[in-house]
């Protein structure tokens, strides 16, 4: 089984593309929603010992643990510490499971995959990229989401160029869906017949 990484900078369309590609028939490993369930569940009680105040009725507060994490790299690595290894555990399940179920390929979906040194875990790196016009105008549209912000969260992602210069595939979601289609069936026809890379 070939296991291709999602990545792309926060409103590039990557969720869209995550989208399409199990719409294509292929497993999808949704980190941010893995992030979700831990919050919710597993990783609750060490986030609010390390970060006091955080949860509310056994859940972390997303809000409250970003408002002490978002500035503080420190905290930031703390809290990875947490959860990295909660995800990593998680994503080996999931792909466990793909793999009995015959998939020829699946897809990790890592926001930060080259910063987390994710690339080494996966045979090639699929980039979703738009032009920094349209990504501004998309993640503004959001609610709770400030210039400041937008820029701090940009801070911790590595440029754009530097990932798509690193990339074996580029997805560009500037046109539409269809687009994004095409180019998924070609990347999928490319990466059954790709050898594995991963270490």
């Amino acid at each position: 089984m070939i296991i291709l990484g999602l990545t792309g900078s926060i409103g590039m369309g990557k969720s869209t593309t995550a989208k399409l590609f199990a719409e294509a028939g292929v497993p999808v490993y949704d980190a941010d929603a893995a992030v979700h369930r831990l919050y919710e569940g597993e990783a609750a009680a060490a986030i609010e010992a390390a970060f006091p105040g955080t949860t509310v009725e056994g859940k972390v507060d997303r809000a409250r643990l970003s408002s002490r994490v978002v500035h503080d790299p420190a905290a930031m690595k703390r809290l990875e510490g947490i959860v990295h290894p909660m995800l990593g555990a998680s994503r080996q399940r999931f792909l466990d499971d793909a793999e009995r179920s015959g998939a020829p390929v699946a897809v990790v979906d890592v926001p930060l995959l080259y910063e987390t040194g994710g690339e080494k875990r996966v045979d090639a790196v699929v980039v979703v990229t738009t032009t920094p016009e349209i990504q501004r105008e998309r993640i503004l549209g959001r609610e709770n989401m400030s210039n400041e912000k937008l820029d701090a969260i940009l801070a911790r992602q590595l440029p754009d160029r530097e990932k798509r210069a690193r990339a074996d595939f580029i997805v560009d979601t500037s046109h539409g869906l269809d687009p994004v289609r095409a180019r998924i069936r070609d990347i999928l026809d490319q990466a059954v017949k790709m050898p594995q890379r991963r270490s």
